[in-house]
């Protein structure tokens, strides 16, 4: 074995015994839990919606950073490291929430009774795909999107706290300029509901084809970048 060999196992070994020895930070954990569950009490005992969001945010912050759950990084990892778990994992959220969504509105429709939700069917036009990449950029340059920036901002990232501070100016802005923006770019477009167009079924069954279709090119492109890499 030659000296230079020798040398770099030896400075590899004292980098190692100068590293310090993570502490346990269960006890930390376990007090941040308890002021949660206060908080909770409290806002609870103020208004029973106030405590559930307050356990549905904690709940969902924490399903977020143990998954790494970022619709940025659906999005940007298979073009960047050819991972779609990601990608793949958004799309099954859309397929979920459809089949709940469709489930809620189908009820309604058969009952007779107003189906909940309409007044948030938006028109589409060149604008939402021109507002689309302009929020897809700057995803990308932040790094986040909006659950993931919240999630990263928990765990101390100062990139992800600058990042939602222009979000919030950028959202208080466009809030108060929304009138201008509807009337102007908004309302021009046309508001499209899939069930008028294919009915309920057809509806349900075209929005799910799609996410398949998405779900196969996702594997399809994984699999590809793993053949490129060997």
């Amino acid at each position: 074995m030659s000296e230079e060999v020798k040398s770099s196992g030896i400075q590899r070994s004292a980098r190692r015994s100068k590293r310090k020895k993570r502490k346990s930070q269960i006890m930390k954990g376990v007090l941040v839990f308890l002021i949660i569950v206060v908080i909770g009490v409290l806002l609870g005992r103020i208004s029973a919606k106030l405590g559930f969001f307050w356990v549905t945010g904690n709940a969902f912050g924490f399903i977020l950073q143990k998954s790494r759950f970022c619709f940025t990084a659906a999005m940007r990892d298979p073009y960047l490291t050819g991972g779609t778990n990601l990608t793949k994992a958004v799309l099954l959220a859309f397929a979920m929430t459809s089949l709940a969504f469709f489930a809620i509105k189908y009820g309604a429709h058969l009952k007779g009774m107003p189906i909940p939700g309409q007044g948030f069917i938006a028109p589409i036009s060149l604008a939402t795909a021109v507002g689309a990449f302009m929020f897809g950029i700057g995803m990308v340059i932040s790094g986040g999107c909006a659950s993931g920036t919240l999630m990263r901002v928990g765990e101390g990232f100062s990139m992800q706290i600058l990042s939602l501070v222009f979000f919030v100016i950028g959202s208080l802005l466009g809030a108060y300029n929304l009138g201008w923006w509807k009337v102007n770019f908004i309302a021009r477009g046309k508001a499209i509901f899939l069930p008028d167009l294919f009915g309920w079924i057809g509806a349900i069954i075209m929005q799910l084809l799609i996410i398949v279709l998405l779900w196969i090119a996702a594997d399809k492109w994984a699999q590809r970048k793993e053949i490129k890499t060997e």
